[in-house]
């Protein structure tokens, strides 16, 4: 690597991009540190030994997250390091490798590794296009041969609006700009024709996308110029790409003796994607054959397997577009035989099988609680996901046996694919506040089992409810060509994906747009070619949603019986605290008492959710009971839950409750509450009054008649007392075990003198010291009532009792 520093700048979308090498990374056979505003990412790249002994090339792109670049650390308490790299940093990976693995010559077999490291964040401009336009800029500059450079781009799409702004495209908008925007598509661009794209959309119109991809090359172009500027500034000297000349020998004995096996081998081939034993058992007999006319020959297996596989995808190639004849027998625009069905697992949330040809799709849908949304951690900040997608395919689907093991990143790439196809057409979870988990098990695979998932997906998310705003369905297509000629494919197998020159794979609905991900094998794609291409699988498209709203015509209006059932409330902001309860005591009472799950976000949503409606609705009364204002007047059937001396406290709402006190449970003088009420017992209540603490008095006296305490009768004409004493918690009183009691005497001092000065009624002494007489009756010395004056009496003079340790006291 040249160690002398150098730089350039470009002007890129607005911005300053710049790129600079010859400082950081000295060991690597290129460099490059790009930055754009505050982001800034290290490429390097790697040339390794020559690998002669595999078919493919052997690259591999790494893409790795530092938290550090965000100011962030690891949010685990025992794990602190960066662990695997997440499913976000895998995809980025592969946009990279997609986007430069075409350009290398074909028979360049060294290891090549580029490895990407995001050094800062600064949350407006994404790392990712950084990153594809630095590792380009390190491949130009290196030794390495490569068919560069590219320039790479994010565009985004904002619609027309009512205030009179007019649509607009958005060139590498920052992430508060994408917010805005109706399509997220990445490109990566070479100085005429398009070599990947990878994209996201609102179901937008195939013109307004194929515009985006042309528009597009205003800004690479810029990037590009200045690579180019960079390499005669650092760039080192390309090595010179080998001949593989013994391969071109096989490829012309294989074309002149075993044209007729190799065709019995396509028709085999056709039937099964990862191939089988039939390759390898024509190779061996070709071998023997050679062996037997020259024992002294050097034949090799491996060229002769590579040489057969050039002479396959050349006479594949030349039928189609000599012939327009294809593999199958199809025409070159016709889909494989379609069926689907909803409904195929009965304990399931949502199922559907989608077979088109041989491949098939096991869609599964799950729905649970917004608490079970996925939390994503990344130097960017904390971000959660609600809707879910999971592409599985195991070695069984493709007729293989294979090792088992962690999840390879061709199924994280295709099932980020499907999730994009249908996040567009998931509802908001103000409408259908569910997380959602789509597993797409691929049973069977022969060409875009990814499109086959998004089908799949889609009558699952039907069969379970998601009232989703349209079907969406998936198409791929292909592309044939020989010398200038090129003939476009509906509907790919397997084998003409690797015979072909590209997997254009598009998803949408009936409106546009919802996804892409175009893959090549050659230079690129002119903008004419990406718009016939468009207009193709758009014609595929509304055929294979045909067939699916035959099984399924609209989403099912109810969610299965074993899906749990949510409903969300709204509570005042400083509600919430009550709900909770200290130490979140109430809470925990409303989920074990109902059996739902209770959520509460910081802006007062509540989501409850369970099995049974009936647990659901419970939990939903209960809180909203807890949270909602009440009113003197309002009656309510309650419980009685606790019974003291003074009165007795009902649940009136569930969750909250209230004191009847003991003068307000029925007319006459009530001695004891017990005596009136019960644990457990319902009883109607109204509301009287919130007092000045916010408690709620309630009374059971209902009616024009009995809204106030029936006062005692009495001989004396005298005002008798009233014994209502819900301003003392002291003491509780009844005369119904005795009957009537006789009126007291006047007596000159020593006698208490009552009033009613006192608006919620009871005693009001004339006297600083009040006591009875008690030279009459014992049992008016000995009746509660008397008891209980004298206490208060006593705790008057010496002030309120402490309480300790029970004491037996004796007169």
């Amino acid at each position: 690597m040249n160690n002398k520093k150098t730089a350039v700048s470009i002007e890129f979308a607005g911005k300053t991009l710049s790129f600079e090498t010859g400082e950081l990374a000295p060991q690597a056979t290129a460099s490059i540190l790009a930055r754009l505003g505050d982001t800034m990412v290290l490429v390097t790249v790697v040339e390794g030994g020559e690998r002669s002994d595999i078919d493919y090339f052997p690259l591999s792109v790494e893409y790795v997250e530092r938290l550090y670049a965000g100011g962030k650390i690891k949010g685990s308490r025992w794990v602190k390091r960066e662990g695997r790299p997440s499913d976000e940093a895998i995809l980025a990976g592969r946009l990279i490798d997609r986007s430069i693995r075409p350009l290398f010559p074909k028979t360049f077999k060294h290891e090549v590794q580029v490895i990407i490291t995001v050094l800062s964040v600064d949350t407006e401009n994404d790392p990712d296009i950084i990153a594809l336009n630095a590792v380009s800029a390190a491949l130009a500059m290196s030794r390495i041969p490569w068919n560069g450079p590219i320039g790479a781009i994010r565009m985004g799409y904002v619609e027309e609006t009512g205030d009179g702004d007019a649509a607009a495209f958005l060139p590498n908008p920052t992430t508060s700009e994408a917010e805005h925007s109706i399509l997220d598509i990445v490109v990566s661009q070479g100085k005429e024709k398009t070599v990947m794209i990878e994209a996201g959309a609102l179901q937008v119109p195939e013109d307004v996308v194929a515009e985006a991809v042309k528009k597009a090359h205003e800004e690479t172009q810029k990037v590009i110029a200045g690579i180019e500027e960079l390499v005669k500034k650092a760039g080192q000297e390309k090595l010179p790409v080998k001949q593989d000349v013994s391969t071109a020998e096989a490829v012309k004995m294989f074309e002149k003796a075993y044209k007729a096996d190799i065709q019995e081998l396509i028709e085999i081939r056709v039937k099964k994607e990862g191939g089988g034993d039939e390759t390898g058992a024509l190779i061996d007999r070709v071998y023997d054959e050679l062996k037997m006319k020259d024992p002294q020959a050097e034949v090799d297996k491996k060229t002769l397997a590579k040489a057969l596989e050039q002479v396959m995808f050349k006479m594949i190639r030349a039928d189609v577009v000599n012939k327009q004849k294809r593999v199958d027998g199809r025409k070159i625009d016709e889909i494989r035989a379609i069926s689907a069905r909803v409904g195929v697992l009965p304990r399931t949330h949502g199922s559907a099988l989608f077979n088109r040809g041989i491949t098939q799709a096991l869609s599964v849908a799950t729905l649970a609680s917004p608490r079970l949304e996925q939390l994503i951690e990344s130097a960017e900040g904390e971000e959660t996901k609600s809707y879910i997608h999971h592409y599985s395919g195991l070695p069984y689907s493709f007729g293989q046996v294979g090792r088992m093991g962690s999840i390879s990143r061709r199924e994280i790439g295709h099932g980020a694919l499907a999730e994009r196809a249908l996040q567009a057409v998931i509802p908001d979870q103000s409408v259908f506040p569910y997380t959602i988990r789509i597993v797409s098990e691929v049973l069977s695979q022969n060409g875009s089992s990814s499109m086959a998932s998004t089908c799949g997906s889609t009558l699952a998310l039907m069969d379970a409810g998601v009232p989703i705003t349209a079907p969406v369905a998936g198409i791929s297509i292909g592309r044939m060509s020989e010398g200038d000629k090129a003939v476009l494919l509906t509907d790919i197998i397997g084998l003409e994906d690797f015979s072909g020159d590209m997997d254009f794979k598009v998803a949408g609905t009936e409106k546009g747009i919802t996804a892409i991900q175009l893959d090549v094998k050659i230079p690129g794609l002119a903008d004419e070619e990406i718009v016939e291409i468009f207009a193709r699988a758009r014609t595929a498209r509304m055929k294979i949603l045909e067939i699916m709203l035959a099984a399924i015509p609209q989403s099912r209006s109810k969610v299965s019986e074993y899906a749990p059932k949510i409903e969300q409330i709204h509570i005042p902001v400083d509600k919430i605290g009550e709900v909770i309860g200290p130490g979140g005591k109430n809470i925990k009472t409303i989920i074990a008492q109902t059996g739902a799950d209770v959520d509460i976000d910081d802006d007062g949503m509540v989501s409850i959710s369970g099995v049974s409606e009936g647990s659901v609705q419970q939990a939903v009364d209960w809180i909203s009971g807890m949270t909602r204002e009440v009113t003197p007047g309002e009656e309510f059937e309650g419980e009685v839950k606790r019974i003291l001396p003074f009165g007795a406290f009902v649940e009136y709402l569930p969750g909250r409750e209230g004191m009847v006190h003991v003068s307000k449970m029925r007319r006459g003088f009530v001695k004891d509450p017990s005596e009136v009420v019960s644990i457990g017992d319902k009883v109607r209540v109204k509301v009287e009054e919130r007092d000045s603490q916010g408690r709620i008095n309630l009374t059971m006296l209902l009616g024009d008649d009995n809204d106030q305490p029936h006062q005692p009768d009495g001989d004396s004409g005298e005002p008798q007392p009233n014994f209502d004493r819900s301003d003392r918690p002291q003491g509780s009183y009844s005369r119904d075990s005795r009957g009537s009691r006789p009126p007291f005497e006047r007596r000159s001092s020593d006698r208490p003198g009552f009033s009613r000065g006192n608006d919620r009624g009871g005693y009001g002494r004339n006297n600083e010291r009040s006591s009875f007489d008690r030279s009459g009756s014992s049992d008016r010395a000995s009746h509660p009532l008397s008891q209980q004056l004298r206490r208060e009496s006593e705790e008057k003079t010496r002030g309120p009792r402490k309480f300790g340790p029970k004491k037996r006291f004796s007169r």
